[in-house]
């Protein structure tokens, strides 16, 4: 018979909306906490894809669970596709 190929798929869909500096947000109380969380989040994911990209042998995976839960994304085999939503706006330049 027919050789039979299997394939495994997994997505990961990733909110990080909220990501903005609290202090123009004037977020307090689960969402001044959840936006610092997507910040350490986002801060880790740059060390990673600077490491990456840099080549460095030690690659900080582990330092956030985003980065654990991408990281076949980012530094294995993986088809990866981002889309990303930023603001038009100029006051929000900095920050997109």
């Amino acid at each position: 018979g027919e050789a039979v190929v299997k394939r495994k798929s997994k997505y990961n869909f990733v909110d990080l909306a909220g990501a903005e500096r609290s202090k123009r947000t004037h977020a307090k109380g689960q969402r001044l906490k959840e936006g610092i969380n997507i910040n350490k989040g986002l801060l880790v994911l740059g060390n990673v894809i600077s490491a990456l990209a840099s080549g460095d042998k030690f690659v900080p995976f582990r330092d956030s669970k985003l980065t654990r839960l991408l990281r076949g994304c980012l530094g294995g085999n993986h088809k990866t596709l981002l889309i990303a939503c930023a603001s038009p706006s100029h006051k929000n330049a900095e920050e997109s």
